[in-house]
């Protein structure tokens, strides 16, 4: 079986300001100057720039990394941003089908599926995201939710570029709610998708790819959360405001 080494995002989703990027990513990389764990950031896209300097003057391993990208490499799309104008950034790793992205803004399957491909063609690692809503869950359709999301988001992905994916396990009802898969539920759902990664493309693959588990991660139940064996690390949400308990969660992934 593949050794996988662990990931951890923090999502700043539409937060800080240009001041607080850049304190908060240079905290972050202050306090995981020696970390083994490979860290992405990803803050809003006007201050993607200045935390790439920040980032770029540490010794850490952390990477910066984008929220979204359209699918187009350029054209007529007022308010988009393309993989490679992602690139000229510094980006090195990109989310796709975040739950908010699909919920609330409406981005379809066929949406995600391009963006997906579409950041995996220009090298970058994508950390796509899939996860079942509180009313799906509570109809028991959590293992089919997941599979369709990842079937769809996957089409057409060559097998050669997916050394570069990630994906992140997050249930809806676990963002930002407070609420958390225990540790067995989160397993088993990682187990899961896992098993589909193994029909869909071979065991060699299924058991290199990584899968985060997102969904109210904290410094108190991360290290519960990272000793299962098919969790391969943490997408973090708010607690990745806060530079303190975002690196205790990264070092619960390490220990």
């Amino acid at each position: 079986m593949a050794q996988r080494h662990k990931v951890v995002g923090g999502n700043w989703k539409m937060n800080t300001n240009l001041a607080a990027a850049k304190d908060l990513s240079r905290a972050v990389c202050e306090a995981l100057r020696d970390s083994p764990t490979q860290v992405h950031l990803f803050p809003p896209f006007p201050y993607l720039l200045p935390v790439a300097g920040v980032i770029g003057d540490a010794a850490s391993p952390v990477l910066l990394g984008a929220q979204d990208a359209f699918f187009s490499p350029n054209g007529a799309f007022t308010g988009e941003v393309s993989v490679d104008m992602l690139i000229d950034c510094g980006v090195r790793a990109v989310l796709t089908g975040h739950s908010e992205r699909r919920h609330v803004i409406g981005e379809s399957d066929d949406i995600v599926n391009a963006k997906t491909l579409a950041v995996l063609a220009k090298g970058l690692t994508c950390v796509l995201c899939i996860g079942e809503t509180l009313n799906q869950r509570e109809r028991g359709e959590t293992d089919s939710i997941n599979a369709a999301q990842l079937t769809a988001a996957l089409a057409g992905v060559p097998t050669d570029h997916l050394s570069r994916l990630v994906i992140a396990y997050e249930p809806v009802w676990a963002i930002g709610t407070g609420k958390n898969a225990t540790p067995d539920d989160a397993q088993d759902a990682h187990h899961k998708i896992r098993a589909l990664l193994r029909t869909l493309f071979g065991a060699p693959i299924a058991d290199a790819t990584r899968i985060q588990y997102g969904g109210s991660v904290k410094a108190s139940n991360a290290r519960d959360l990272m000793a299962m064996p098919d969790i391969d690390g943490a997408l973090v949400g708010g607690a990745s405001l806060k530079a303190d308990e975002f690196a205790q969660i990264v070092r619960a992934c390490g220990s």
